[in-house]
């Protein structure tokens, strides 16, 4: 017997050819608050503990004129990670940190109390002057760190 039939597979579509994503027209999303951009309340950001503790790391060895090489060597670290720790770019262990402060003449808690201090002062500049540490109302008025 023959068939007639020519040598082709009958494919059937899942779906149909104007729904595929590729050839649906993109169609603009809706924004995902009803609120006007100008009525909305500035977005803070945050800043970083790893900011800060790299901030004060930095500061207190360029007020002591060292340089990086000798602090890394002293406090027994290699000077491209001490760099990143001082750039906020590495979250260091609490041992690097009491190396670190350790060979800058800072006990951990000096260097961590130092960047507490930042923390206050930089967010009490946008939540207002009357936030400032201990007051009612204060994002921020005490500072718990495990180690």
């Amino acid at each position: 017997m023959t068939s007639h039939v020519p040598n082709e597979a009958r494919v059937i579509p899942l779906r149909p050819r104007a729904e595929r994503p590729e050839a649906r027209p993109t169609a603009p999303r809706p924004t995902a608050s009803p609120v006007p951009p100008e009525r909305r309340p500035p977005t803070v950001r945050e800043p970083l503990w790893r900011d800060l503790v790299g901030d004060v790391l930095r500061r207190e060895r360029l007020e002591q004129e060292r340089t990086l090489k000798e602090v890394a060597e002293a406090a027994r670290i290699s000077m491209p990670y001490l760099s990143e720790v001082e750039r906020g770019r590495k979250e260091a262990s609490s041992e690097v940190l009491a190396a670190a402060a350790g060979a800058l003449g800072l006990g951990l808690g000096d260097l961590l109390a130092r960047a507490q201090g930042e923390l206050v002062r930089l967010t009490s500049r946008h939540t207002g002057a009357g936030a400032g540490r201990g007051t009612p109302g204060s994002r921020f008025d005490g500072m718990c760190l495990a180690a």
